[in-house]
């Protein structure tokens, strides 16, 4: 049997690299076809990578939190007591991967012409010292000017500045070096395509240290956590978040739903929420405002044709990830169902596959699940808006009636509507809202399933 390499599988459209958390096998080890072999973790989701195909498990060639390319090669399996032959890497696997980053950023990235100081961040020095992409991404990022990394020590080939260093030196920052920033002449044509500075420092604020006293207890984020929170400032960061409040009259889905569902898992043998019943609303809603069905690319406003429904679901840990009900617009009520269980499913199983968490378009949460009548969601960038679900309550209501209006007991919740301003004005946020909730009070209540 010829040694076999094991290649890191493609796991999503934007996930271009994992991590390795925990080999499940030892070099020496009997393997079986499609049995997991490593644990790894990307920025989306955790999952297991299985083998190709039987045999031994002869060389690992990255180790624990080592991070990986798609495509590379991170293990050979073989057949027992055949020699494996590996060609030796010019470079370390932490600079293999390090450039390996760096050339998909070349890429992806463009250009980064004006740091969040003002200060041109070119991508070569004055000193002549070249600066990757992604370097230069991060000291965009922290607002580091092109005269502050030009003092950073460089450990890269040619006293390059590398990711490792910068992140280094970001740790290690002080007020004093912040300040710094050295003149720099930037030839652009013509040149009222300058971005003036005024020759003024935009502060870059620090959170205010924390007191920590004998009884507190210190827990350290976990993984998702530390992404949650840099996705969350992230988002507050990008988008000027407004929101908008609609109050439902659902009595008529309360009825409809108490009588239905028993049928409902015996026909389709699946339970019936409410969630699938307000997401049909919502794809309702988007067709008919297409615009907040968008994200922003610069200047320019794309339109998505899709609607990839995305759904906040909290997790045994405590922690959120949303997976995706792609193409909604495609689905009726039944298939709706059927897709919000099985992704709430896998998600309570740590059994979601990358798929199914990519691509959302917009968002739903139901803050109502823990009892709070509304809120003020943040939106999951690069999306434009994110509608929370309140809890749905008795209350007295006026309702209009052939014989005059009438105090009644009603089924009332609170629709929250968060959406980017740049791009999503009052007058469109609150009419998509007002109609998602039009079409909740105008359920047919003698509709069959």
């Amino acid at each position: 049997m010829a040694d076999i390499e094991v290649l890191l599988p493609k796991m999503g459209e934007s996930v271009a690299e994992a991590t390795i958390t925990a080999w499940l096998k030892e070099v020496g080890d009997t393997i079986e076809e499609d049995e997991p072999i490593v644990e790894i973790a990307t920025d989306k989701v955790d999952s297991e990578v299985p083998a190709p195909t039987s045999g031994i498990l002869k060389q690992k060639v990255f180790n624990d939190g080592d991070v990986v390319q798609v495509g590379a090669v991170f293990a050979i399996i073989g057949a027992e007591g055949e020699e494996t032959i590996v060609n030796a890497p010019t470079m370390t696997k932490t600079e293999t991967v390090e450039v390996v980053t760096e050339q998909i950023q070349e890429e992806l990235l463009a250009p980064i012409e004006v740091s969040q100081n003002g200060v041109g961040v070119p991508k070569n020095g004055p000193s002549g010292r070249f600066y990757s992409p992604l370097v230069r991404s991060i000291a965009k990022t922290e607002g580091i000017s092109i005269g502050e990394l030009e003092s950073v020590t460089g450990t890269g080939q040619e006293g390059r500045v590398t990711k490792k260093d910068i992140l280094g030196y970001i740790e290690t920052r002080t007020e004093d070096q912040e300040m710094i920033a050295t003149p720099v002449k930037t030839v652009t044509s013509p040149p009222k395509a300058l971005v003036p500075s005024n020759n003024q420092v935009t502060p870059i604020h620090k959170a205010p240290p924390v007191p920590i006293g004998p009884n507190d207890e210190i827990v350290e984020m976990d993984r998702m956590r530390k992404m949650i929170a840099d996705h969350m400032v992230m988002s507050v960061h990008v988008s000027p978040h407004v929101t908008s409040y609609v109050e439902a009259d659902v009595t008529n889905i309360v009825i409809w739903r108490k009588k239905m569902k028993d049928e409902f898992m015996k026909k389709e043998g699946e339970k019936l929420t409410f969630t699938p019943i307000f997401m049909e609303a919502v794809v309702k809603a988007l067709k008919d405002f297409p615009k907040v069905n968008a994200m922003l690319d610069g200047n320019n406003i794309v339109i998505k044709k899709d609607i990839n429904l995305g759904m906040a679901t909290a997790l045994p840990t405590g922690n959120l990830i949303v997976p995706v009900i792609h193409n909604a617009e495609r689905l009726n009520l039944v298939g709706l169902a059927k897709q919000v269980n099985s992704l709430a499913n896998n998600a309570r199983n740590n059994s979601l596959s990358p798929d199914q968490i990519q691509g959302g378009t917009y968002t739903v949460t139901n803050v109502g699940t823990f009892g709070n009548v509304m809120g003020t969601p943040i939106i999951n960038q690069p999306q434009s808006a994110i509608l929370a679900l309140g809890a749905i309550r008795k209350k007295p209501a006026v309702i209009e009636t052939p014989q005059g209006d009438a105090i009644a007991i009603r089924h009332m919740m609170f629709l929250s509507h968060s959406y980017d301003h740049r791009i999503v004005d009052g007058a469109l946020g609150g009419s998509f809202v007002k109609r998602v909730a039009d079409y909740l009070e105008k359920f047919d209540i003698d509709r069959d399933i």
